[in-house]
């Protein structure tokens, strides 16, 4: 069984997909660019834009009963790996003690000339 998840307090999606789906205790996002959810544009520059899109990661999976804590799996996409450096730094903000297993790759291009977008896999919240 699978289920569908619609984040309220993510942005709306760009494309026919939806936020996450839920299939056996596992949450798998979508990306998540740095798109702020009340506009629908991207803040300037890639730190504030990973910010951005890890806060859009959090309200999707707090959505699916979930947080960055129980992440397991991410996988990230810079529009130019010489920022790898400065995502990192964002990065580790949101991810403290031991973070998640992690790929990170340049993307010849990313939807709405984003600068970064990150997906994930997580666990469900268990009581």
């Amino acid at each position: 069984m699978k289920k569908a998840i619609h984040a309220s307090g993510a942005p709306a999606a760009v494309g026919p997909y939806v936020h996450a789906v839920e299939a056996n205790g596992l949450i798998f996002t979508s990306g998540q660019l740095g798109l702020i959810p009340e506009t629908g544009e991207l803040p300037e520059g890639v730190e504030a834009q990973a910010h951005q899109s890890l806060k859009n990661l959090a309200a999707v999976l707090e959505a699916a009963g979930s947080s960055l804590g129980h992440v397991v799996k991410t996988n990230v996409f810079l529009d130019d790996i010489n920022d790898f450096a400065k995502v990192n730094e964002v990065y580790a903000q949101y991810f403290q003690g031991e973070p998640p297993a992690r790929s990170c790759v340049q993307a010849a291009k990313l939807p709405k000339g984003g600068l970064v977008e990150i997906e994930a896999i997580a666990v469900k919240n268990t009581p």
